[in-house]
């Protein structure tokens, strides 16, 4: 049972209609296939890389009711206070050393939100129906402290105001009769988000008292060049992150400015070679296709300046 690469909702700014559609809590968390064979589970990410190593307290957790083996599909979270936070659940995804890794399962509790089932007991239910795997995955999954299922409701104009009441990312619409596509992506899932995010890759950083204060991002478009989208600091990055884009910063300076049009406002920035992918939430697109009151969420390890593209942007084309 090797990793796949999970099924992805398009994006979208219209709730679809019909009874063969149902809606969930779209998690702002980590996606991942969690594996079952027989009493030990092992994780693995959007990417196919292995996380068991990171979220220990999963390796003999007993999530089954019924079925020996099995892969489920889900997004593992973890709360800020009373809703999911993308940044505390990269705090534990990030982290490499066992010691650190030992304090922060005490200090940042994850839990598994299982949406979707895979295989079961020898048998990929890839061909089945969204309908059918619904039902299989709540026979299967026994819910407990570290595993939940996800609920699924009628209604998504009314779950989507839940959600914007409550804080939340968004919904993800799901048609009961689509099949699971591993590395598919179509409009038989349908995300709807309350605000935007993305990831950028680092094309310059800005100075405030001797370290990096903010970073110029940018991404690539269709023909290669790399287009900036704005400038963004702050947000949810520790000290130790704050750290680590400083040394990267110094080790990757060039004298070669690689966006395709030097932005504006910027006097004082310090051109780097794109090799640092963050993740970043912002209110809305400018007119001239730059981000509002943009914010660094995470500091994506491991994800490739290349995956950064135009296309994420209502300005792709």
């Amino acid at each position: 049972m090797g990793p796949i690469v999970p099924f992805e909702p398009i994006l979208s700014d219209r709730i679809p209609t019909g009874d063969r559609w149902i809606y969930q809590i779209k998690w702002d968390g980590v996606r991942m296939l969690l594996h079952r064979d027989g009493g030990d589970v092992r994780l693995f990410n959007r990417k196919r890389s292995e996380r068991t190593a990171q979220y220990p307290e999963f390796r003999h957790a007993s999530p089954s009711s019924g079925g020996t083996s099995f892969i489920l599909d889900g997004e593992m979270i973890a709360f800020d206070e009373s809703k999911p936070s993308f940044p505390e659940v990269m705090r534990r995804d990030g982290l490499r050393r066992a010691s650190g890794i030992e304090a922060a399962v005490r200090r940042i509790p994850v839990v598994y939100m299982a949406f979707d089932i895979v295989y079961c007991d020898g048998e990929w239910t890839t061909g089945c129906t969204l309908e059918q795997r619904q039902r299989l995955l709540n026979s299967v999954v026994k819910p407990g402290p570290l595993i939940q299922v996800t609920d699924s409701f009628p209604d998504g104009e009314a779950l989507l105001h839940a959600m914007k009441a409550r804080g939340m990312e968004g919904i993800v619409a799901k048609s009961l009769d689509s099949e699971y596509a591993p590395g598919g992506k179509d409009g038989r899932w349908v995300k709807i988000k309350l605000g935007f995010d993305l990831y950028a890759a680092a094309g310059g950083v800005t100075y405030r008292d001797g370290r990096v204060n903010a970073l110029l991002l940018g991404l690539y478009a269709a023909d290669g060049s790399f287009v900036f989208i704005g400038k963004a600091g702050g947000g949810s990055l520790t000290s130790e992150q704050w750290a680590q884009v400083d040394m990267l910063a110094s080790l990757t300076q060039t004298a070669r400015m690689p966006f395709s049009r030097k932005p504006d406002r910027v006097p004082d920035a310090v051109w780097i070679e794109p090799t640092l992918v963050v993740k970043v939430s912002f209110l809305e697109w400018t007119q001239g296709g730059t981000m509002r009151q943009p914010v660094i969420q995470a500091v994506m390890e491991g994800m490739e300046p290349a995956g950064c593209l135009l296309a994420q942007t209502p300005y792709s084309g």
